[in-house]
């Protein structure tokens, strides 16, 4: 089997300046395909290509406010001459930390907007190449927390449990095109969006973020946090299995083990 999956394939990857945007594009770099980073932070984008370049990847950039119908068509503009056939649909926000009565209407459409209006913007733009070149994959970076309940975050599990909705029913619809449609379920991935959340948590509760962190890490198998590589990983291997279609791939450390 060839260590490099991927080789000759143009991969966008959304959310591409953040973290886990970083982490995902090095790892299909160096699987052999050929990335473009899209998000809103011009500064950010670079530095992630810069990072894969480094790697020995290829990487290029484009703007983009996936949640924004005239930027999305302005980015399709861009990739006219682009054959992609792999979209990683990561961008999102993590939204408020309160009870669901003190979210605001406008917060919680900032979290839907986000995390499945730009989605469904992304895949009804991407999809028509895909479908006419009868190939494709697209992998939905959903949550655990769509799949269990985070307490104090329900804009965020909704929206992620409205994604699972979209990958699975999506997928029945253009599997019979030969673009396969799945999602992928990080449990808590440790860095800076985690750390903003513990720190609310620890706020809204009177304790420590120390504190918050132990006490959710402790609903893992594992009693831990995943890596943002171990997600990254994941997202490779899911790719190598061509018969992956409409499924949900949790990545956890066992978060939804208990009950």
């Amino acid at each position: 089997m060839t260590t490099r999956p991927l080789r000759d394939r143009t991969a966008l990857v959304t959310g591409g300046g953040g973290p886990l945007g970083r982490a995902f594009s090095l790892a299909l770099a160096q699987a052999g395909a050929r990335v473009i980073l899209v998000g809103r932070n011009a500064q950010a984008l670079s530095g992630a290509a810069r990072r894969v370049a480094m790697e020995g990847g290829t990487a290029r950039t484009a703007v983009c406010d996936v949640s924004d119908p005239a930027s999305v068509t302005a980015l399709t503009d861009t990739l006219a001459e682009e054959d992609i056939s792999l979209l990683v649909n990561n961008a999102g926000v993590a939204g408020p930390v309160k009870p669901l009565t003190e979210v605001e209407p406008d917060e919680w459409d900032g979290v839907f907007s986000a995390n499945v209006r730009g989605v469904y913007l992304m895949c009804r733009a991407f999809l028509p190449s895909m479908i006419g070149a009868g190939r494709g994959d697209i992998v939905n970076i959903a949550s655990v927390s769509g799949k269990r309940p985070l307490l104090n975050r329900t804009p965020y599990t909704a929206s992620k449990m409205a994604l699972l909705g979209l990958t699975r029913t999506l997928a029945a619809e253009v599997g019979p095109h030969g673009v396969a449609v799945n999602s992928l379920s990080p449990g808590p991935v440790r860095g800076p969006r985690m750390d903003r959340n513990f720190r609310l948590e620890a706020e809204l509760t009177g304790s420590t973020p120390e504190e918050a962190e132990r006490a959710f890490a402790s609903r893992a198998a594992l009693g831990r946090l995943v890596e943002e590589d171990e997600v990254a990983k994941a997202l490779v291997a899911m790719l190598a299995m061509p018969g992956l279609c409409g499924a949900d791939i949790d990545l956890s450390a066992g978060m939804i083990a208990p009950s």
